[in-house]
């Protein structure tokens, strides 16, 4: 149906418009099209929300879906044994180890034929904190942040010379560097060497030292104990190797040659 076109009314020059054209021009209407998509949108989400629910329901009232067996149903690992005389700390230990832990025990030097209290393996940090330093709570905390394994070799020769080989890799050439000069800042100290010591013969410059106790540790009724320490930083390993004699004399040509020989395993 065609709308009816309106044709204003024509008024003569100065007359006056009346008072409904005059006033300000009508608001339109507002229009109801927005409440009406409100109610739609929230009658999706009510449906959606509906839907979750009864699936959550289905589900928790059905048997639970077994899981497929193993393809390997027995597990290949080291089976307890009662300790004997052949028992050690990686014996009792084995499950604890990596392989990778494995490979950088393979570089320690291979125990002297004859060694006695001899060790070679890997350690873990906290066993390492407690042997090797002072204050071991002050030293695990940045060990486990630093450090990604640790092996050590010891041994005993003829009741008079107590060998340590310590190796440290850390997780970055940063950790070790650290560690490294760590060691050459508090060694001088007289509570340790007591001496600025040398540079180790055949270790890379500033990255190899050796020293030995200015003078012999002395307590009654024991042996006066001395010790020689060399220690070396190759990329993010650390070798640290203590020669500690119970009758107040270092073999420093000994150490220097132990050094030697550890630094060409790595």
């Amino acid at each position: 149906m065609e709308h009816e076109q309106t044709i204003p009314e024509q008024r003569k020059e100065g007359e006056s418009a009346p008072e409904s054209e005059t006033s300000a021009t009508p608001v339109p209407r507002r229009r109801r099209a927005g409440r009406t998509t409100l109610l739609i949108a929230g009658a999706a989400v009510l449906g959606v929300l509906a839907g979750t629910v009864t699936g959550y329901a289905v589900q928790y009232h059905r048997e639970p879906t077994p899981l497929p067996p193993l393809a390997q149903q027995k597990m290949d690992g080291p089976k307890p044994a009662a300790m004997n005389d052949a028992t050690s700390r990686r014996s009792i230990n084995a499950t604890r180890w990596h392989k990778a832990d494995e490979d950088l025990a393979k570089k320690l030097l291979d125990l002297p034929g004859g060694a006695q209290d001899s060790f070679s393996g890997p350690v873990s940090t906290d066993a390492f904190s407690a042997d090797y330093f002072l204050e071991p709570s002050q030293a695990v905390g940045s060990l486990i942040r630093d450090a990604k394994r640790l092996a050590t070799a010891r041994w005993s020769e003829n009741d008079r010379n107590f060998i340590e080989v310590n190796l440290l890799q850390f997780r970055d050439r940063a950790g070790a560097d650290d560690f490294y000069t760590e060691i050459v800042q508090y060694m001088p100290g007289k509570d340790h060497a007591g001496n600025t010591g040398k540079g180790l013969p055949g270790a890379p410059a500033d990255f190899g030292h050796i020293w030995i106790d200015s003078k012999a540790h002395e307590e009654p009724g024991y042996h006066p104990l001395r010790q020689g320490r060399a220690v070396v930083r190759r990329g993010d390993i650390v070798m640290s190797i203590e020669y500690t004699n119970n009758r107040g004399e270092v073999d420093e040509k000994a150490l220097v040659e132990l050094a030697q020989r550890q630094m060409e395993r790595l």
